[in-house]
């Protein structure tokens, strides 16, 4: 799963663009939604060349999301999962939320953290996120917006004092920072897409992603 601790950290460009590189790659990739969000599933099958399906425990039950992962997993080599709102927002508290769904389904979640106004503080922010529910594991973080390599190896500190692992630092983009359409976000242009899928080649484990 690739989530945030909250809305507009980043995680729809990033999973997207995970999803375009690792299919450029050759992977099938079965990508997935959570909550009744109809836009970014089309911007996922758009590049992964499979239907992107929404998980949402508001509407469904918990076995009934296990039943879709299973059915549409089926025949992938990695499934991606993304985030909505915060990794706890849910319509009561955390119920319905991201992290409730990942509890479920025993997935591995990454965050996307907006880094730009900080530093060592984002040693507590994130370890409060680690430790808030042990049903749910923090396999690790990608750090975006991240202003220089001084900056990235102070979070990459951050990281090996809480023994979580950093996955990469993306840099401040303005071309990668993408306006809204509607209640998504516009990925029309392919030259966008083939940016970033090339900034995360460069910036992010991609492989040892795979491993999770």
């Amino acid at each position: 799963m690739i989530a945030a601790p909250m809305s507009g950290s980043g995680k729809t460009t990033i999973a997207r663009g995970l999803m375009a590189l690792l299919t450029e790659k050759g992977y099938r990739v079965q990508p997935f939604k959570c909550g009744p969000d109809y836009i970014d599933t089309k911007f996922h099958e758009a590049v992964c060349g499979r239907p992107s399906i929404n998980l949402d425990t508001f509407m469904a039950t918990g076995e009934h999301v296990r039943e879709l992962f299973a059915r549409y997993g089926v025949g992938a080599d990695i499934c991606i999962v993304e985030g909505m709102m915060g990794l706890f927002d849910g319509y009561d508290r955390d119920r319905g939320s991201s992290a409730e769904i990942a509890s479920i389904l025993s997935l591995p979640v990454v965050l996307v953290v907006d880094a730009r106004s900080a530093a060592y503080s984002m040693a507590p922010l994130l370890q409060g996120f680690v430790r808030f529910r042990h049903d749910v594991r923090i396999a690790g973080v990608i750090f975006n917006k991240v202003g220089s390599e001084r900056h990235a190896a102070m979070l990459r500190q951050v990281c090996d004092d809480l023994r979580l692992e950093c996955f990469g630092c993306i840099p401040k983009c303005a071309a990668l920072e993408q306006g809204s359409r509607y209640l998504g976000l516009d990925f029309s242009e392919r030259t966008e897409t083939r940016r970033l899928v090339e900034l995360l080649e460069n910036q992010v484990k991609w492989e040892r992603l795979l491993e999770l």
